[in-house]
């Protein structure tokens, strides 16, 4: 049981931290308008990039809950 727990925390903290990376940053917007790489980008493509961080935003939230969840189970199951 403590294998199959930990081999789920493992596989769990890699995709946590995959959608993390693959968050854009909340300062794209300001840095691209300065820069003027913002322009060359078309309406669809925003709109793809505005629904891809919606994935990873999801992804990391439930996969937050889900880490602290099962670290709890893991505490409490090595514990006792």
């Amino acid at each position: 049981m403590e294998i199959a727990l930990g081999i789920i925390m493992v596989v769990l903290t890699l995709v946590l931290a995959g959608a993390v990376l693959l968050q854009s940053g909340k300062d794209k917007r300001l840095s691209s308008s300065i820069s003027g790489s913002g322009m060359s980008e078309t309406f669809f493509g925003k709109s793809k990039a505005k629904t891809a961080d919606k994935v990873a935003t999801y992804v990391t939230i439930i996969g937050g809950i889900l880490f602290v969840i099962l670290d709890v189970v893991l505490y409490v199951y090595l514990i006792a």
